[in-house]
């Protein structure tokens, strides 16, 4: 069944076109990655699914238009992670959490035993509970990422939007983070819309990719059929080799451009 179904997308940012009639679609409790090189309009996609640009067309959250949503029940459907998401310095790991449940409270009202409960939940399934405590300024990048992770859970969205939730961290807090998200929309039927620059790892991880270029759709489908050496080269000018891992799926590897000349 489909949950998030993009339609003739368009965005026009400083009258300037970004999103040229895109069309997308994600199953309930899938994956769908957004792949390209910079300036593609891959964020552009990301903020328009978050309602946080202007577009035409259409975007459908389990059948329903996101645009005439109130921003109260568009808040409690989708949680939106940017690329570098701000955390207050000083508030601690707990209360920023419990900041993902603001959408269910009303007007001067404080979180309820519920809420706090959800907040709590979210903690110990990020294995972030143990410093609940902690200042947001002392935690490391992997900790940051798994916090603001939680925070998005807390709220208990259909959809979660990410854009680039691997940047900035090593191989190894990438892929922690990848198996974290993974997990969420395996087992608890979350959606996931995100952006990657890794396209091995957006192979690894998503269901669907969608491959943008200059604001259009260049290919999409399983990994298999859109990364190939021969569409990323296309697109990206880069000199690629695409094999097959273990489990089938496509690992792209940089090839050397040697200078035929030799040295000297």
């Amino acid at each position: 069944m489909t949950a998030l179904a993009v339609q003739e997308l368009t965005v026009s940012l400083d009258r300037t076109a970004v999103l040229h009639g895109v069309t997308c679609a994600a199953a309930a409790g899938g994956w769908l990655a957004l792949i390209g090189p910079n300036g593609a309009g891959k964020s552009t996609l990301i903020r328009a699914a978050a309602g946080l640009v202007p577009y035409q067309g259409a975007i459908r959250l389990h059948g329903a238009d996101i645009s005439a949503l109130r921003v109260r029940d568009r808040a409690r459907l989708i949680a939106y992670v940017p690329q570098e998401p701000v955390l207050p310095p000083d508030m601690t790991v707990g209360q920023y959490v419990l900041l993902g449940r603001t959408p269910y409270l009303g007007y001067l009202s404080g979180p309820g035993r519920h809420d706090r409960d959800r907040a709590a939940a979210a903690l110990e399934r990020l294995d972030v509970a143990r410093f609940a405590a902690r200042r947001l300024a002392r935690l490391s990048g992997g900790e940051r990422q798994r916090v603001v992770l939680a925070r998005a859970l807390a709220t208990e969205p259909k959809l979660l939007l990410l854009d680039e939730p691997t940047s900035m961290l090593d191989v190894g807090h990438q892929q922690q983070v990848l198996e974290l998200v993974d997990g969420l929309r395996r087992e608890g039927g979350l959606t996931v819309l995100s952006t990657l620059h890794d396209l091995t790892a957006a192979g690894q991880y998503a269901d669907e990719l969608v491959l943008l270029h200059q604001g259009r759709v260049v290919a999409a489908g399983p990994a298999a059929t859109v990364l190939t050496a021969e569409l990323i080269g296309t697109v990206y000018a880069a000199r690629v080799s695409v094999t097959a891992g273990r489990d089938g799926r496509p690992v792209v590897a940089p090839v050397r451009v040697r200078d035929e000349r030799g040295p000297g």
